[in-house]
């Protein structure tokens, strides 16, 4: 069948869903078996919300799903009704991001009040996402990956909670809200120095965080760097603390082409990516009679 078929049969589906939902209203319906009739409108959304899918009918799959979702709470079915409200979240991405954010809002509602946190995180997690790439609400997509990491936190996920709590610093850096990117950086780097498979990565965020300390303040990122190295000797060893020391060096003596050269030959081993460079440009540009680059 052709998709302009699946979405007559799915309106179709729709307005008999719509008439029984009447029906269960009205006081004949109550008395005969008004929730059954409800149960059935359910059934019929879905159905419907399924085929305006296969037809790329994104709106009106994730409005079907929320129709759903909504006589499935009259009903006190709360998990179907959360699962309603994803499915229509998950449709809705595809055409209208704010109305996705808006469906996953009420699941995660449902969720939380039923006690399940680490679905609600997975879920904070899409809506920062959507943020993110979508409606390019940065703060918004913090606040969401916030919320996910206390969540995860809660539930002892220390390694989910970890996850996002790197987008926060990620982003809380670009924003120049340094002292909060380098609490978490920090935070972060000794949750996992002591752990065998993960402490790897503590150098990386321990990095980060003397970069923050760096724009911020030079005294300071020298101080920084002096305790990490205290808290964790394996960063003593680092490329990235070498590079920091070289680029100390150049500041202090207001050198911007021996800051240049250490960022080129750090950069010939291990590439440096947007949130660096961005980081490394902004510490340049305290050079006195700096060109702002890094060529």
């Amino acid at each position: 069948m052709d998709n302009t078929g699946k979405e007559k049969e799915a309106m179709q589906l729709m307005a008999e869903a719509d008439k029984k939902v009447k029906a269960s209203g009205s006081f004949l319906g109550g008395m005969f078996g008004g929730n059954h009739k409800v149960e059935d409108a359910c059934e019929m959304y879905a159905r419907a919300a399924n085929m305006f899918k296969m037809a790329k009918n994104w709106s009106a799959a994730g409005n079907a799903f929320c129709q759903a979702a909504r006589l499935h709470m009259q009903l006190q079915n709360k998990l179907d009704s959360a699962t309603s409200f994803v499915d229509a979240g998950n449709a809705y991405k595809k055409a209208d991001p704010q109305e996705a954010i808006n469906c996953l809002n009420q699941a995660i509602d449902i969720y939380t009040d039923m006690g399940r946190f680490t679905i609600a995180a997975k879920h904070h997690i899409t809506i920062a996402e959507v943020y993110e790439s979508e409606l390019v609400d940065i703060e918004k997509a913090i606040a969401h990956y916030e919320q996910a990491a206390d969540y995860y936190k809660g539930e002892e996920s220390n390694s989910s909670a970890n996850k996002c709590l790197l987008k926060v610093g990620h982003y809380s850096a670009q924003l120049e809200q340094y002292q909060k990117a380098i609490e978490i950086y920090e935070q972060v780097a000794m949750s996992t120095m002591d752990n065998p498979l993960l402490k790897y990565n503590a150098k990386e965020y321990f990095f980060k965080a003397s970069l923050c300390h760096f724009i911020v303040d030079e005294l300071n990122a020298k101080l920084a760097i002096e305790k990490y190295e205290e808290m964790f000797p394996a960063f003593s060893d680092s490329r990235e603390l070498k590079l920091l020391k070289k680029l100390l060096e150049a500041h202090e003596e207001q050198n911007s082409e021996a800051f240049t050269e250490a960022v080129k030959e750090f950069d010939s081993v291990s590439r440096l990516d947007q949130w660096l460079t961005t980081m490394l440009l902004r510490i340049k540009k305290t050079i006195q009679g700096d060109a702002g680059d890094l060529k």
